[in-house]
């Protein structure tokens, strides 16, 4: 089976290395031509993976429209600040019919728009799903048991991707809840960001276990407004990636977390990273659409707070715990 993998950043390079090796005829798209080259010489990512022989099947293009080519499953790992233009290289290439994959997490930051709404927009012509879960793609590449979900409106286009990612150390479940797996992949990381604050700050693990749980249940409220299963929060990519990335050092939202918590600004910190921690967009993109839809988030407001308005982390941190008291649980 032909696959194509739009984006070479760490997560792109990782599932395009594990269809490879799957025996799949995959080709990857990236952006930089020295990723391209890299990879098709040495098979090696050395900007976004490195140290990580890959499958040596698999072969990098630079032009988008040549790797969809042929390919009955797109996976797009672009990301969600540039995927619109991504998508709109390879309009004309996709036929209908093709499975896209959706691996990006996040929301696009003008629109308001889930990933998926993005690739509907752009490539109508396509089946869509998305692939979300407790994922670091060290770990995935390393082989580690990993288990994650493939969500798609139609249960036959879940099961397909679930069939084609499927290995003995990456379990992939089927979901039928695309809005709820979406956003549950992007706020996680926004409640990352405010994990890291306070692990910078040594507020301590009482801290650390209110913000998950009340981070959740934030997500949770935002995800029934918007039409989504609020079950679906108490799974893979809901609780379960929420844990692994407020928690695991290899977070790189959880990370600006920390830096911000020793009093870097994200300019300062975006400025010395290559990567891209998709939780300052979402940041900033889930206070609107809590707005927009009468949701409170103030967890996600104060990260925003911090990142785009000069807010220090102490006194976001003052502004959550002194907020007037609520009921724990919302009607």
């Amino acid at each position: 089976m032909r696959i194509a993998v739009l984006g070479a950043g760490s997560w792109g390079t990782t599932l395009a290395d594990l269809l490879a090796r799957k025996g799949e005829d995959v080709r990857l798209w990236a952006y930089e031509a020295e990723v391209v080259e890299a990879v098709n010489a040495s098979h090696l990512n050395p900007v976004f993976l490195p140290g990580s022989p890959l499958a040596p099947s698999l072969r990098a293009v630079g032009d988008a429209a040549e790797a969809v080519k042929g390919a009955s499953i797109v996976v797009s790992v672009a990301p969600s600040h540039a995927l619109r233009s991504v998508l709109r290289r390879v309009q004309e290439a996709v036929p209908s019919g093709t499975i896209i994959v959706s691996a990006t997490k996040g929301l696009e930051s003008d629109t308001l728009a889930l990933m998926s709404d993005v690739i509907a927009a752009e490539l109508p012509q396509a089946r869509l799903a998305v692939l979300s879960g407790p994922s670091f793609a060290r770990e995935v590449y390393e082989r580690r048991p990993t288990a994650v979900v493939a969500s798609s409106a139609s249960p036959e286009v879940a099961e397909a991707v679930q069939a084609a990612f499927s290995t003995p150390r990456f379990r992939v479940y089927s979901n039928t809840d695309v809005v709820g797996v979406e956003l549950g992949g992007a706020l996680k990381n926004v409640i990352a960001i405010a994990a890291g604050v306070l692990d910078g700050l040594d507020l301590g693990n009482n801290a650390r276990a209110a913000l998950l749980t009340r981070g959740l249940a934030e997500i949770t409220r935002l995800g029934v407004a918007h039409g989504a299963d609020p079950l679906t929060f108490a799974g893979l990519a809901g609780m379960g990636d929420l844990i692994l990335t407020a928690t695991g050092d290899l977070s790189r939202n959880r990370q600006l977390g920390l830096a911000l918590a020793k009093g870097e600004t994200y300019e300062a910190y975006r400025a010395r990273h290559r990567t891209v921690a998709e939780g300052a967009n979402a940041a900033r993109a889930a206070a609107a659409l809590g707005q927009k839809l009468g949701v409170e988030l103030p967890i996600s407001s104060e990260v925003a707070a911090i990142l785009f308005e000069g807010q220090s982390p102490a006194e976001a941190t003052r502004n959550l715990m002194e907020r007037t008291l609520k009921a724990e649980q919302w009607r």
